[in-house]
């Protein structure tokens, strides 16, 4: 068949293909591992990066650094699709303000989630948050908005990860566990089943929650 597709019109065809296009806000290091994760997915076009005014005309992985946060309001009347790409190790204050101005432009915040992750059929993951390769989100877990579910990390059968949250690379959540909003859990920290973390916790890099 030479791989057409049977009974479509090549304009059909190119339609079918079309990538929406989606603004990245955040140009740091969390940026680049979100870029690779939307390349992969495939489901987006990078149209740009959103940073301060001293990274203007840089480049991030090849994607241009074209606007500040200030253009933000404009943009939204071009563009329907906006991911924050802004980390959060120290502080989630940035994360909180940047969704919070999105959602005031009426934006689509989809959720990106890696074709190498596992996220179950039971599972549910909120808007604007992304899951990272090789990340397992299993049967029963529940995800909330704007939350970063790093590489590798484990969310568990029935465990509840809130809004504004980040499960580092390698992290372990156990069955039932809660993380509350605005929470930080470290780099191959382990936390025990049943197990529930207040709002605004920092769990450390490497460390046991029982």
């Amino acid at each position: 068949m030479g791989g057409r597709l049977r009974g479509k019109h090549p304009q059909q065809c190119e339609t079918m293909n079309k990538k929406e296009k989606i603004i990245l806000v955040g140009g740091g290091g969390h940026c680049k591992a979100c870029i690779d994760v939307i390349e992969l997915q495939g489901k987006f076009e990078i149209a740009a990066i959103v940073d301060t005014p001293d990274k203007i005309g840089q480049n991030i992985l090849n994607y241009p650094i074209l606007f500040t946060d200030d253009d933000l309001p404009t943009l939204a009347k071009e563009y329907q699709n906006f991911h924050i790409t802004v980390g959060h190790i120290k502080s989630v204050e940035l994360r909180i303000k940047l969704f919070e101005i999105l959602k005031s432009l009426k934006v689509k915040l989809p959720t990106i989630i890696s074709p190498i992750s596992y996220v179950s059929n039971y599972a549910s993951i909120g808007e604007g948050s992304i899951v990272m390769h090789h990340a397992l989100v299993n049967a029963g877990a529940k995800v909330g908005t704007n939350t970063i579910i790093n590489s590798k990390a484990l969310v568990e059968h029935d465990s509840i990860v809130g809004n504004f949250c980040h499960i580092s690379t390698g992290a372990v959540l156990n069955g039932g566990v809660i993380v509350g909003d605005n929470s930080f859990v470290g780099s191959n920290a382990v936390v025990k089943q049943e197990v529930i973390i207040p709002n605004n916790s920092f769990i450390k890099a490497g460390s046991l929650t029982k």
